[in-house]
């Protein structure tokens, strides 16, 4: 079985002098990432981690963090990444449902877990940046050798646990192996026609699977990793243009930004760029439509969960006519549609979509049963709705959960907010339930206007009732300044209530009438 760590230093034999990897100024050449990863690997194991441990790390995008990775997969030890700007009680809850044993992390952190109580890992502490009472520094990895130990790693063994919720729920920690890690990196190495003459942009956190992956695929080929320790869409850009940046995946929100800068006249050079994946949440079809017509190259829409990894994707310069598709299966994977009973639909109707694929995680940490429960003959449920067309293209439709259920009739929110971002006074909105006495919840509609633009509720109401049938309506329509999103910059629906309540002055009913508070 591969190693993913014999790949890389395979990739640093071949290619010692060239860049390995660019992050915020530094870059590394493979000879000096070996060596870094090297130092890693022995002085993790000199600190007493163990075959099979597991390291809890807040993980900010850094060279360090990618050689920590490669240095994890040859000793066999496995990360818990996780979000460094969580509450520490959220932290602390993920390090405990992953079996943490050695934590890395920044002295804020240490300072924060003197305050709040130590986790009782019993493992190293390994701080950094610089000095912290009762934590060794990593700086002392530089006294350790650079030669690789020797190890019985076989490639099978667990490597990252990555949490499925934040600040809020039980932690729900996703098993990925190496094998798995590998697996998918081969496979989108082959969907997008990766080389090693490519630059491969990784722009969202690494605590992510999707930065982790962007990470890892140029390093085992031999192409040079470009890793943003921040996203705006002017570092985005400037980065794509100065490091000539040639292949990227990028989370919708952020292309969403990316469009609206683009548009001006000193938008930076992006014509190294050969091929952009659109990933997380559906594009708006302007801003698709923006984006490929000025970015000039292959741009692709992509439908998946961190479970699943990468289920459908689509070529959209070779798809004109299916532009509102999110793509068709991978080699590795299978779509069906699910009914309420798990029972699978015909072309054409919307159900739940479920995917089977060798890509697939190993399960949710020492929880089988919750993997099983999401199951359906061996498909996983994903919890989005959507449908497939006669020659197999998916279209998604949304969350179940965010299913709105009016009189017993269900509305899709994105047929709601489709309508309503066509007027171009609308920045972005969102289409959510609100409790009603006599229809159980009705279609509620949260609005961010563009700025300096003009936009009346009644405008809202007169494009709804041309456009959508009389169940569709929204009943009520909120202004807010933002909508609440996650640190990937997607919107958190489950947050809508509260925002609404904080911002709008017609809203505290709902609150009044018992309803439940995200």
């Amino acid at each position: 079985m591969e190693r993913i760590a014999d790949l890389f230093y395979s990739s640093a034999e071949k290619h010692p002098q060239k860049t390995a990897i660019w992050c915020e100024d530094a870059a590394l050449t493979y000879s000096e990432l070996a060596a870094l990863a090297a130092r890693y690997s022995n002085f993790l194991l000199k600190n007493g981690v163990s075959y099979g441990d597991h390291i809890g790390i807040p993980m900010n995008n850094s060279v360090e963090s990618a050689a920590l990775m490669i240095a994890a997969a040859d000793i066999g030890a496995a990360l818990v990444p996780i979000n460094p700007t969580l509450p520490y009680s959220a932290i602390k809850a993920a390090f405990a449902s992953g079996d943490v044993r050695h934590i890395i992390a920044r002295r804020s952190f240490y300072e924060e877990s003197e305050k709040n109580g130590e986790l009782a890992s019993g493992g190293a502490r390994i701080c950094l940046d610089g000095e912290f009472e009762g934590t060794v520094s990593i700086r002392r990895a530089a006294e350790e050798s650079c030669s690789r130990p020797e190890t019985d790693v076989t490639g099978s063994e667990r490597l990252i646990l990555t949490m499925t919720s934040g600040s809020t729920g039980a932690p729900k920690p996703i098993e990925l192996t190496q094998e798995n890690k590998l697996l998918r990196a081969k496979a989108h190495i082959r969907l997008y026609g990766i080389t090693e003459s490519d630059r491969v942009l990784a722009a969202t956190p690494l605590y992510h699977s999707l930065a982790e992956r962007l990470v890892i695929m140029p390093l085992l080929i031999g192409a040079s990793s470009v890793l943003l320790p921040r996203f705006t869409p002017q570092l985005w850009l400037k980065c794509v243009e100065q490091r000539k940046v040639t292949f990227t995946i990028a989370v919708s929100a952020q292309l969403s930004q990316i469009a609206q800068l683009l548009s001006s006249p000193f938008a930076p050079e992006t014509g190294s760029l050969r091929c952009v994946v659109s990933s997380s949440a559906l594009l708006e079809a302007h801003v698709r439509n923006e984006l490929i017509d000025k970015l000039r190259c292959d741009f692709h829409e992509m439908y998946g969960t961190s479970e699943t990894s990468t289920a459908t994707s689509i070529n959209f310069r070779e798809a004109l006519c299916k532009r509102q598709s999110v793509g068709r299966a991978l080699p590795e994977a299978e779509i069906r549609i699910l009914d309420d009973d798990g029972r699978p639909l015909r072309s054409g109707e919307t159900g739940e979509i479920a995917v089977k694929s060798s890509l697939m995680c190993s399960g949710y940490y020492k929880m089988p049963e919750a993997m099983e429960a999401a199951k359906a003959d061996g498909f996983f449920r994903t919890g989005d709705m959507g449908f497939l067309d006669e020659d197999g293209y998916l279209f998604f439709c949304g969350r179940k959960k965010e299913i709105i259920i009016t009189g017993g009739i269900n509305v899709y929110p994105q047929d709601v907010e489709n309508c309503v971002r066509e007027l171009p006074e609308v920045r972005e909105c969102a289409a959510f339930s609100y409790p009603d006495e006599r229809l159980g919840e009705v279609v509620a509609l949260a609005v961010v206007a563009e700025e300096g633009r003009t936009l009346k509720k009644r405008a809202i109401q007169v494009q709804c009732a041309k456009n959508l049938a009389d169940f569709q309506q929204p009943h009520k329509i909120f202004f807010l300044p933002e909508l609440p999103k996650n640190p990937m910059g997607k919107l958190v629906k489950s947050k809508l209530l509260e925002a609404v309540r904080l911002y709008c002055e017609d809203a505290p009913e709902i609150f009044e009438k018992g309803a439940e508070r995200s």
